[in-house]
């Protein structure tokens, strides 16, 4: 069975790849086509209700809600793909460097790792931001490095529990370097731990995006965003308490989706967790023989 047919068995997988695929087509869809021009102001069309033909109403210059947020799915998208991407290498150099180097230098990468978690990703955001000016490259870099440093911390001790294993040794008497007895050993054996620390970096990526849209430090204001669109209509939130429901469920439904994708993608890949979601007899039948 493969690993996408035990998730889609998943109800939190599902869910996962049926939202996440939902915010990937429509930020595809975005480039060529939306129902309003997202920058297009109506002044006759202010504050209109959901209805046809603006599905889920206009903001207070009359710009449509379904349209920016369908733009702004692709700043989630870039959003969450670049700092998955930059956590992920910078947290697999970390560990192994961590884990798999001679002693000083596991012990000075100890020390590094520990010193750099000690600073929150969202103040060095801003902080970065502040000198070098809003923009999504900063958010993507500094929630990448943040987490990267948390990923390494995660899996260095797994790299080291599973490093001297049996098959790690065997792969280094048959000549394997480190580099491939790394890749083909070491890191399909600490997977489940690093998709799930992945994934939480994602979210978090798609969270410290808006919030630091909304505060003012990430992306500029030429570029769509679900942040800056919930920091404008907050504003009327009294008046127009409808308007702001819109891009608040569209962050939250992808933050969920999310650590829940993760949650279940650790279940499809770790054989430790796979029986859990089958039951006793499955566990019975993949077990022949075996008496307690």
């Amino acid at each position: 069975m493969s690993t996408l047919t035990r998730l889609w068995r998943l109800g939190t997988g599902r869910f996962g790849l049926v939202v996440m695929a939902v915010i990937l087509v429509t930020a595809l869809v975005s480039l060529v086509w939306t129902p309003f021009d997202p920058k297009s102001v109506d002044v006759t069309a202010r504050w209109a209700l959901p209805g046809w033909p603006h599905l889920l109403g206009t903001d207070g210059t009359g710009r449509d809600i379904l349209s920016l947020l369908m733009t702004g799915a692709r700043t989630t998208v870039l959003v969450a793909v670049g700092a998955g991407i930059v956590s992920t290498v910078i947290g697999v150099l970390l560990a192994a460097f961590g884990a798999l180097t001679p002693r000083w230098t596991r012990e000075a990468v100890a020390v590094l790792i520990d010193i750099l978690i000690a600073f929150p990703v969202l103040l060095i955001a801003m902080m970065i931001s502040a000198v070098w000016g809003g923009s999504l490259w900063v958010v993507v870099w500094s929630v990448g490095i943040g987490f990267g440093v948390s990923i390494a911390r995660v899996t260095r001790p797994e790299l080291r529990r599973v490093r001297g294993s049996d098959y790690v040794l065997a792969g280094r008497a048959a000549g394997l370097t480190p580099l491939q007895n790394l890749r083909v050993h070491l890191l399909p054996n600490v997977a489940p731990v690093f998709i799930v620390q992945l994934s939480w970096s994602m979210a978090v990526a798609v969270l410290a995006e808006a919030g630091l849209s909304f505060l003012g430090f990430g992306a500029s204001v030429t570029e769509p965003s679900w942040g800056l669109l919930l920091a404008e209509l907050q504003k009327y939130l009294q008046v127009h308490p409808l308007s702001v429901v819109w891009p608040g469920l569209a962050i939250t439904a992808t933050v969920l989706a999310l650590n829940l994708l993760g949650d279940a993608l650790r279940e499809a890949t770790d054989p430790t967790l796979r029986g859990r979601s089958h039951g006793p007899k499955a566990i019975a039948h993949t077990t022949p023989g075996v008496v307690a």
